[in-house]
């Protein structure tokens, strides 16, 4: 009775519309802002602590390794927040449909490009 279904676990040979893509960054952006949060209290923290402190890490995210990590952090950020906005004026009920998700895909992901790539251009 039951018929053996083809199963494709190859997520290499699947193509996701552009609405999965962005749901999918927007849910990666949020975990890997979570697990900064310990990073950024500690820099809070540090700075905050005294003058020598701030100094301190000032001197420690100018190091082109820490730029690098800085800019992919703020990166995150930046797009979990377009991306956010996206899904809020969604629930509000704009852009539900099915060519105007698409439509909705491309401009949050342009916007968010476009910012990351000025954040990289400042921090550089």
């Amino acid at each position: 009775m039951n018929k053996p279904q083809p199963v494709n676990l190859q997520l290499t040979s699947m193509k996701f519309p552009a609405t999965a893509i962005i749901s999918i960054l927007h849910r990666a952006s949020g975990v890997i802002l979570f697990f900064l949060i310990p990073f950024i209290l500690w820099a809070l923290a540090v700075s905050l602590k005294s003058a020598a402190g701030f100094q301190q890490l000032h001197a420690f995210l100018t190091t082109p390794v820490m730029k690098f990590i800085l800019w992919g952090s703020l990166s995150a950020l930046v797009y979990h927040f377009v991306a956010g906005l996206r899904h809020l004026l969604m629930d509000f009920g704009f852009a539900e449909g099915k060519q105007s998700g698409k439509v909705s895909a491309v401009i949050t992901m342009s916007i968010a490009v476009i910012i990351i790539a000025v954040l990289g251009v400042l921090i550089w």
